[in-house]
């Protein structure tokens, strides 16, 4: 379904981010972009969706496929309409707006279905139950809830999730990953940036981990979770050592040895 080939983006004209990275989503998978901060992962997200203009940064080689058609080069709002939705790290809701109204500007572009707030209610009870609460007196994890929700109304084909499980208790974490099992059993492909690595993989069929712009390691998810190199450096699974996440930077540095 989705298509990067050889991406280049740089910032400002100064700082090459990716550097001739490429990856692919089939239709109805789960694929997870993992990696260290910095390592590019939000910048692929705002070259799919879109986004780069608004944060000075550009395309400089490389092309964006969706559904066989170039995406490269085109506005966010006709990327939406054309079937890829994205929930942005932070949730980012509408605070001073309702439940509703966060969910009525999630469909703003014509491209969901008459439906969709159904869909989004029966995913998300809690979210039906506070319809009419301002969206900024909502905990965390009905923030997230609610980004997804708003992104599920213009009834995308892919979903963009970045950093869902951000800042939430380990029980929310869990409620999370199974929503978003369910999203792509309705049949809804999702691109998954996460720093929670296990939780990514577990559900994910394909994963790719992305260092200073590249692409360092491309497997199926079964195959990653088995990689000696991901589990040391990347996971943190070795002889009487407990787990750690990306932002470890003790174990950065150490696969920076590594990479090098």
């Amino acid at each position: 379904m989705l298509d990067v080939r050889n991406l280049e983006v740089v910032y400002e004209d100064v700082i090459l981010v990716l550097k001739g990275m490429s990856m692919h989503v089939p239709d109805g998978e789960i694929v997870a972009l993992l990696g260290p901060n910095g390592a590019g992962k939000t910048t692929v997200l705002r070259a799919l969706t879109g986004l780069l203009d608004v944060h000075r940064g550009e395309i400089t080689r490389g092309e964006i496929s969706f559904d066989g058609e170039v995406i490269s080069g085109r506005q966010a709002h006709e990327i939406v309409a054309g079937g890829i939705s994205q929930v942005m790290e932070g949730r980012r809701v509408f605070a001073e707006l309702t439940v509703e109204e966060n969910l009525r500007a999630g469909a703003y572009t014509g491209g969901g279905r008459a439906d969709a707030s159904d869909r989004v209610f029966d995913l998300f009870p809690v979210l039906a139950e506070r319809r009419r609460a301002t969206a900024g007196y909502l905990s965390g994890g009905e923030q997230q809830m609610l980004a997804i929700g708003r992104a599920l109304m213009a009834s995308p084909r892919l979903l963009l999730l970045d950093e869902p499980s951000l800042g939430l208790a380990p029980q929310l974490v869990e409620q999370i990953r199974e929503l978003i099992v369910e999203i792509n059993e309705q049949g809804t492909a999702v691109l998954l940036v996460e720093q929670n690595a296990t939780m990514a993989l577990s559900i994910a069929s394909h994963g790719y981990v992305l260092e200073t712009g590249k692409v360092v390691l491309d497997k199926s998810a079964e195959e990653l979770l088995a990689d000696q190199d991901m589990q040391e450096f990347y996971l943190g699974v070795h002889a009487g050592g407990a787990g750690h996440s990306f932002r470890d930077v003790k174990h950065y540095r150490r696969r920076k040895r590594w990479l090098s």
